[in-house]
């Protein structure tokens, strides 16, 4: 018979069945006065502008630097990036700091000292609070708006907003002055939209809830319900279409049973228009199989032109090549 500890393997689930992501982020966090879902001094830099947050909204914690689009994750990724170390030497660092053992095998009281000195937040799904200050258009951002032939009593009717502050859990949220910045105002809720950012930081912060939807009250007594990505495709769509709407993202979140029961009961039939790249056709196929849905996408042969979705193809080559296009393939009366 063989004798011994067995051996247990140094990964994420054995740290956290010791000690809390909230234990490592509160461990390894330079400024100790940092509190949970308030945004607080990015520890990556000197600054001035709070622009870091360590938060829950899905049950679990994660950080978001947004000065810095590549340092976001979970608390071991934060050590990864604050100590600029591997995954694995990261294992070992919080498993050696906190006095787990698990790689030694020789645990001690370490961690239970150091949890013991403080409580445990709560944490539960949760949704930020996002506070907005608006302002007036300025002329690039209308020349912005005019680009995808969007007036600006187009952006009122949206409910599209130009933003001076926005603050997040109460907290004043960095924001880069020389960059384009919007806000989308979906019954209380807001949706920040940095048309220029990168895929992470593009709608961030954002508490709409993804059942949301645009044009909603446009879709009655249809016999064709066009569905949109975005609101920005839905603004241009329904210069053409009027019976067009819009979900927040590609996902199938966005397709609640009430969602899919209202476009069924209120058009005939419903098409979806997802991007026409690889990621966007893949979708599309997934979500019109599941409801009994048609798509229609953007042409392929405009993606060697860098454009996928309808608000780009009306910017490149205007209002009237939509048309034709649904003309052709009989959405559109002619």
């Amino acid at each position: 018979m063989i004798k011994g500890a067995k051996k247990v393997q140094l990964t994420k689930e054995t740290i956290l069945d010791k000690i809390s992501e909230y234990d490592v982020f509160r461990f390894y966090m330079p400024d100790k006065s940092w509190k949970l879902n308030q945004v607080t001094l990015s520890p990556f830099r000197q600054e001035r502008n709070p622009s870091f947050i360590v938060g829950n909204r899905k049950g679990c914690i994660s950080y978001i630097d947004f000065a810095d689009p590549n340092k976001r994750g979970d608390c071991f990724q934060f050590v990864e990036d604050l100590f600029n170390i591997s995954h694995h030497d990261a294992l070992k660092l919080i498993d050696k700091d906190f006095g787990l053992g698990i790689g030694s095998g020789k645990p001690t009281d370490e961690y239970k000292k150091i949890t013991a000195e403080y409580k445990q937040p709560e944490i539960t799904k949760r949704n930020s609070l996002i506070q907005v200050v608006t302002r007036k258009f300025t002329n690039t951002e209308l020349e912005y708006w005019n680009g995808y032939h969007q007036s600006l009593d187009d952006l009122r009717a949206n409910n599209v907003y130009a933003i001076k502050k926005v603050y997040l859990n109460k907290s004043l949220f960095y924001m880069n002055e020389t960059e384009l910045v919007f806000g989308y105002l979906y019954d209380g809720h807001w949706k920040i939209y940095r048309p220029f950012a990168d895929k992470k930081n593009k709608w961030v912060p954002n508490n709409v809830p993804i059942t949301a939807m645009d044009g909603k009250e446009d879709v009655q007594h249809c016999r064709i319900a066009f569905i949109n990505k975005s609101k920005k495709d839905y603004m241009v769509m329904k210069k053409i279409f009027s019976c067009s709407c819009a979900v927040q993202n590609e996902g199938i979140g966005c397709f609640s049973p009430e969602n899919v029961q209202y476009l069924k009961d209120n058009s005939d039939i419903q098409i979806l228009s997802f991007d026409s790249d690889v990621t966007g056709v893949q979708n599309s196929q997934q979500i019109t199989k599941l409801f009994d849905f048609e798509y229609a996408n953007v042409p392929r042969k405009y993606l060697k032109e860098g454009i996928k979705d309808w608000a780009d193809l009306a910017k490149a080559h205007g209002l009237q090549t939509i048309e034709s296009y649904l003309k052709q393939k009989g959405i559109l009366d002619e």
